[in-house]
């Protein structure tokens, strides 16, 4: 029978058209694990539609980690106690989820609710990125937007895969956190031509648009690729032809997650993947708020106005 738990909807009339509300959650499916869910956390694309476009009752979010509470049906995916990680199209920032057992993945000793909770969309994006870009030991890797979301962990995944590995950030302030991701290797700049000097580049990830991505498309060894997710800067590029295709078999990538994970590979996999990343020390996903989710509202203003840079996690309680 379904059950009644409470989540996050849009409600015009809740203080930052965000408030915990009772909802309907429906059985689960012969494919799907019941998850009590712990932590949450916040991307800029669910949040913004949820504030800024959303039909009154439409239920964001993309990320969550807690405790499997009952196993699939058909016997796919983790048992029941399980700790796990997992994304969902939407509806996430729910006292309990029903997933896709291939949309989740167990958590190692030594990784926390909220370590976890960072990882799904933003932790997927770097990986899908970087992958583009094939063997990266030894090759030059420029991140825009490096103390980010995406940025940040794209960084910390682009070296300890071998990569010379540049991080671009617009403040001063940002350098000594995103050199200890690169090696120190930063560029500091109003915008991305500001790592010209240190190209070509092997693989640039671009999660600006507009002028970043212009930019990049300049700034690319022979055969070398662009792989550009994002518009948090501008929509539209103004690109020069010339300096993209006389360079020689470079290649400009459309990256969408959700994309990614039906046609390349399913969640659960990378999801693990980077879990022991984090459990071998060699991930640190940079929480930037952690509070209650019924703050859900208030962090995600802030998260719209560029308040802070890495992850905001919420707990639910």
């Amino acid at each position: 029978m379904p059950q009644t738990v409470r989540a996050v909807v849009v409600d015009p009339a809740a203080a930052g058209r965000l408030a915990i509300r009772p909802v309907e959650l429906r059985d689960a499916d012969r494919d799907e694990v019941q998850v009590k869910v712990t932590a949450i956390s916040l991307n800029r694309g669910e949040t913004r539609r949820a504030v800024q476009q959303a039909e009154p009752g439409w239920r964001p979010g993309w990320d969550f980690a807690g405790v499997v509470e009952r196993a699939a049906a058909d016997g796919s995916g983790p048992g029941a106690g399980t700790r796990v990680v997992g994304i969902l199209p939407s509806g996430a920032w729910a006292e309990r989820v029903n997933c896709r057992s291939h949309a989740v993945a167990a958590l190692p000793d030594g990784v926390s609710d909220a370590q976890a909770a960072t990882l799904p969309v933003a932790g997927l994006t770097a990986l899908h990125a970087l992958r583009q870009g094939g063997l990266l030991l030894g090759r030059k890797v420029l991140i825009d937007g490096a103390s980010g979301g995406v940025g940040h962990l794209a960084c910390q995944l682009a070296q300890t895969a071998g990569a010379l590995v540049w991080g671009h950030v617009r403040s001063e302030a940002r350098r000594a956190q995103v050199a200890a991701w690169t090696g120190g290797r930063v560029v500091v700049g109003v915008d991305l031509a500001a790592a010209q000097a240190d190209g070509p580049y092997w693989l640039i990830v671009d999660s600006l648009g507009g002028p970043a991505l212009a930019a990049a498309l300049g700034m690319l060894a022979a055969n070398g690729t662009c792989v550009t997710l994002g518009i948090s800067d501008a929509a539209t590029a103004s690109v020069q032809s010339r300096d993209f295709f006389g360079t020689g078999g470079a290649r400009l990538y459309g990256l969408t997650l959700f994309h990614e994970l039906m046609s390349v590979e399913r969640g659960g996999i990378g999801l693990a993947l980077l879990a022991r990343e984090i459990a071998a020390r060699r991930l640190t996903p940079q929480i930037a708020v952690e509070a209650g989710w019924n703050e859900v509202g208030a962090i995600a203003q802030r998260l719209i106005e560029r308040d802070f840079a890495g992850k905001a996690v919420l707990h639910i309680g």
